[in-house]
């Protein structure tokens, strides 16, 4: 289960969008694992193990806002911001333009996915940056695929709105 830390860490990050919390529900969600590992039907560890990672970031989430301290924390720096930060290094060296462009859609990009609904989210995270199938994302949420089909169009037509909206503010503020 240790080759899927970075993807269970990823989706408990982009879930509770702050980096201790995420840390702690993959621990969590780990220690889950071992305990009912005997649950394990030998099939598809990494849906499995994304499974668990989910439920407990779900669980804190209802807490969180069970307790009304559910605070709003800024974008964290996730998947997508090491990608493109990772493959845009070399040119942000060679050029500040370049990486000062990268740097402001990486992080409208990164407001647009905070600003998902969570069922959304999950879904696209899982599609995109884990690139599990629509089968295994059914087996991880719990739905059926059509679900997970609808969300991830639904996911990526609120993006693209969001993105758009958010490029006419942009070219608003410099008219």
């Amino acid at each position: 289960m240790l080759p899927h830390l970075d993807s269970a860490y990823g989706l408990a990050r982009w879930m509770l969008r702050h980096p201790h919390e995420a840390e702690d529900a993959v621990q969590d969600a780990y220690v889950r694992a071992l305990e009912h590992f005997d649950t394990y039907q030998g099939r598809g560890e990494k849906a499995w193990l994304l499974t668990i990672v989910r439920n407990v970031c779900l669980m804190r989430l209802r807490r969180s806002r069970q307790s009304a301290n559910v605070v709003m924390i800024e974008d964290v720096l996730g998947q997508v911001e090491q990608a493109v930060a990772e493959s845009s290094s070399a040119k942000a060296a060679a050029d500040p333009e370049t990486a000062s462009i990268a740097r402001a859609e990486r992080n409208e990009v990164h407001r647009a996915l905070g600003r998902l609904p969570t069922s959304f989210r999950e879904v696209l995270v899982l599609r995109e940056f884990e690139e599990l199938t629509y089968k295994e994302i059914a087996d991880v949420v719990g739905v059926p695929i059509g679900t997970v089909m609808s969300r991830l169009a639904r996911a990526r037509s609120l993006m693209r709105s969001l993105l758009i909206e958010a490029d006419r503010g942009e070219h608003k503020n410099e008219v």
